[in-house]
């Protein structure tokens, strides 16, 4: 997939090593008194590392790599997570739905929710209803919650904004997990087609016949089609 991630230029690096010690997920190591980054899957794509470097060494690129695999970062530490506190897997309860008339509680059933930072496999994901939503869609549609995330697991994301193609992603999620059904939720503005294409090929390569309903909102919010 086409994702940022980091780049050590060994030329610059003097060897210090801080940023082997300032990278949580343990995805650089020195090799032969220079840093490298000897796991891709392990790079989350946050930067702690270029911070500590000295010598201005370490920068972001965008570039095909594996998807950063939080569970492997978690196993290789023993069971603890080790990463970015935002990226850590976890499942709860929703809140009831508050009676009428009364402020309505939140629905979200699962963290993290961008689609960057989720791990491919997660216990929620066990016969779940995906939604798969706009980073705009909440905010432009005022009855979010009640209507499309009650009772789903929720990835949002821009394709224009984040710069990448979601549908390894998604392909990999919908793969290695019993996903019953996918809901995608998309705002009218052209860029949110890719969100919408990395969906169907995501559900075409996983070899697998998953509904998909595909609900376009207005920049008002409005429901302009439900397919």
């Amino acid at each position: 997939m086409l994702r940022k991630i980091i780049e050590i230029d060994e030329e610059r690096c003097n060897g210090c090593g801080l940023c082997a010690d300032a990278c949580h997920e343990g995805a650089i190591a020195m090799v032969q008194g220079k840093a490298r980054l000897v796991r891709e899957d392990y790079c989350d794509g946050l930067g702690d590392c270029l911070p500590a470097c000295p010598t201005g060494a370490i920068r972001f690129v965008m570039r095909e790599a594996p998807a950063y695999d939080a569970q492997a970062v978690q196993r290789a530490r023993g069971q603890v997570f080790a990463g970015c506190p935002g990226a850590q897997a976890r499942s709860f309860a929703p809140e009831r739905p508050a009676p009428e008339g009364e402020e309505l509680p939140s629905q979200l059933g699962q963290w993290p929710v961008q689609l960057k930072l989720a791990p491919v496999q997660a216990p929620y994901f066990a016969g779940a209803s995906l939604l798969v939503a706009a980073d705009c869609s909440a905010f432009a549609h005022g009855d979010f919650h009640r209507r499309f995330l009650r009772g789903r697991v929720a990835l949002i994301g821009c394709p224009k904004l984040d710069g990448v193609d979601y549908s390894e992603k998604l392909g990999q999620i919908l793969r290695q997990n019993e996903i019953r059904q996918v809901t995608l939720v998309r705002m009218e503005v052209p860029c949110c087609g890719g969100l919408e294409l990395a969906c169907r090929r995501a559900i075409a390569a996983s070899g697998r016949q998953i509904p998909l309903q595909v609900v376009t909102l207005s920049v008002r919010g409005e429901i302009l089609s439900e397919q």
